[in-house]
């Protein structure tokens, strides 16, 4: 199930267990893994809460009244998904499904633990104004602007011809998974966020997993779960094999690489 899971939703249910276990508690449920979307404190579904107008420390503070510690010892080994939890998780894939999401982040869990209408943490989400139609609302229109941006394509020609749009094949859920390259992709996205210096340069043998990272940026930017700054951008890959080939003279190879550049100063993508 969790095959499609977003690394951030995969640290929300990882701290959900952990919460678990700090009350021992017996099993893992809704109110676990709204507390693991609060602590991990980024994501969509967390800029959605904030976006409601809603205190993330006073949300908190209600969730760990709804958590009391349990005197029992302390739990080993798996820890169950209530019956509830279980619940979430598939109405998160059904509501991924339904917005034409080819993954599940933070903002699919949001709307499962709202779906589910019975838990801990439906109710809590609800005392404090959230309701499943008005935050499925506000995900769709957060989303409106990147789906516009895929569209940008067109205005690109010469760079469509010779690159591939990892932004656009993100959405489309053509890349896989990537694991065990969070830090570098981090280090990426904090060089590009700066205001100057801000080129990122990935030097290594083929096969090190320099197109990993690349594609990680991308599906991140996909998913929002990068710093306003580059939503809506396109990560796109340059083929200079394909843009050499065919010119006889060095001119034609320059003409071609000046309207790529111009192309991409234009749309501002």
């Amino acid at each position: 199930m969790f095959k499609r899971f977003t690394e951030r939703a995969r640290r929300v249910i990882i701290l959900a267990r952990e919460e678990a276990e700090l009350y021992r508690h017996e099993y893992l449920g809704t109110e676990h893994i709204l507390q693991g979307v609060v602590k991990d404190g980024g994501g969509i579904a967390v800029a959605i809460i904030q976006k409601t107008g809603t205190d993330l420390t006073q949300l908190k503070k209600e969730l760990e009244k709804n958590l009391p510690r349990s005197s029992t010892s302390l739990i080993i080994g798996d820890i169950p998904f209530t019956s509830r939890a279980k619940k979430v998780l598939e109405f998160a894939v059904e509501e991924a499904r339904s917005l034409n999401h080819n993954y599940i982040g933070t903002e699919h869990l949001l709307l499962g633990l709202l779906k589910e209408k019975e838990g801990v943490a439906c109710r809590i989400l609800n005392s404090f104004g959230m309701y499943f139609e008005d935050v499925k609302e506000k995900i769709v229109e957060m989303f409106k602007e990147p789906a516009e941006a895929t569209r940008e394509t067109g205005k690109t020609p010469t760079l469509d011809e010779f690159s591939r749009d990892l932004t656009k094949m993100a959405v489309d859920g053509k890349l896989d998974p990537i694991i065990g390259r969070a830090k570098e992709i981090e280090r990426v996205i904090q060089i590009l966020s700066r205001r100057t210096k801000n080129n990122p340069v990935l030097i290594g043998e083929p096969g090190v997993g320099k197109t990993a990272i690349v594609e990680g940026l991308a599906q991140l930017i996909m998913e929002r779960e990068v710093p306003d700054t580059l939503f809506d951008k396109r990560v796109v890959s340059l083929d200079l094999g394909s843009l050499i080939a065919g010119t006889k003279y060095r001119g034609q190879f320059e003409a071609r690489l000046k309207g790529i550049m111009k192309e991409i100063i234009q749309n501002d993508s």
